[in-house]
């Protein structure tokens, strides 16, 4: 075999990695999935048992929510980058 041959099988063979920044961000995503559900089960409870401060409880769980979704679309970003 030629040596040409060999490294035209060589390129060949090699692999682009595309598919994986869609599991990485996959993966990221489960984070922010179960912060969302803890933010909002706690803003539930807090209203539960202290009607009168729904609006406060409720600015707060958005605020929160914002805070947590924003790790979803840092783990986008990474996954577009590398």
């Amino acid at each position: 075999m030629s040596l040409s041959y060999l490294a035209q099988a060589a390129v060949e063979q090699t692999t682009t990695g595309k598919g994986y920044g869609a599991i990485g961000y996959g993966l990221a995503a489960i984070g922010p999935g179960i912060g969302v559900g803890i933010v909002v089960g706690k803003a539930i409870e807090g209203i539960a048992r202290q009607p009168e401060l729904a609006g406060q409880i409720r600015t707060n769980m958005f605020l929160g929510i914002a805070f947590t979704e924003a790790l979803a679309l840092i783990g986008l970003v990474a996954g577009f980058i590398f």
